[in-house]
């Protein structure tokens, strides 16, 4: 049997612990993901979604349980710890895009490859790929003011698994965006996922886009159902 990608084991998340005002956000989740599948996670606003898929991204803090990435638990280290299996294994993507304005759309997917000691030619050069398998290779030397909101999120998701993860997070990825061009976006999403084999767990309020994933996961009450 294959090792789940991620696997949540019992988190407790409760804001302002202690006091008369606390507030408890994630009560005893569990959740686990396959090598290749993608979980759409549902939840009302506010449910507690986006610190969820912060703990499972490590720019978070379970005040219990614990964090697995690829067999290895990776919520109890230290920050430099932490950082390195998030570097190495995690890529995300958000509502905006958060490209950097100054660079172009190959270079804003070059540029985490770089950080991770790639040399140049190599980084660009899968930065290409990527950017050919979602449609944007007559796009790569456009800064990300010249593209359309949509090629700017199909970039992002280059960006996000420039440095080949394991797990894929995402957080309404296409939340600003029209329905058409959310399908195209999703379409790009789903074939670059089937292409590399990694895991997803992409949060969004779009049910039809969530139909099309391979099951759904509810966050309510600080439960999954």
């Amino acid at each position: 049997m294959n090792e789940p990608v991620l696997a949540l084991d019992a988190i407790e998340k409760i804001y302002n612990k202690g006091r008369p005002n606390a507030v408890p956000v994630l009560r005893g989740v569990s959740l686990s993901l396959a090598p290749g599948e993608v979980v759409a996670l549902v939840a009302p606003s506010g449910a507690g979604k986006s610190t969820l898929l912060h703990i499972a991204g490590l720019l978070d803090t379970p005040d219990t349980g614990a964090v697995h990435i690829a067999g290895q638990v990776a919520s109890g280290g230290s920050d430099r710890a932490r950082t390195a299996i998030r570097r190495r294994d995690v890529g995300f993507v958000y509502q905006f895009h958060h490209l950097l304005p100054e660079f172009t759309a190959l270079e804003n997917i070059a540029l985490p490859q770089l950080a991770n000691g790639i040399a140049q030619t190599e980084a660009e050069t899968r930065a290409h790929d990527l950017l050919t398998r979602v449609g944007l290779a007559d796009r790569a030397g456009h800064r990300p003011a010249a593209l359309s909101g949509g090629e700017q999120q199909r970039t992002a998701f280059c960006r996000a698994l420039a440095n080949a993860p394991k797990l894929l997070l995402a957080d309404e990825p296409t939340g600003n965006l029209d329905q058409a061009t959310s399908d195209r976006v999703f379409d790009a999403l789903m074939d670059l996922v089937a292409g590399t084999g990694l895991s997803a767990l992409i949060a969004t309020h779009n049910p039809d886009l969530a139909a099309r994933m391979h099951r759904t996961v509810r966050l309510e009450n600080g439960r999954l159902e």
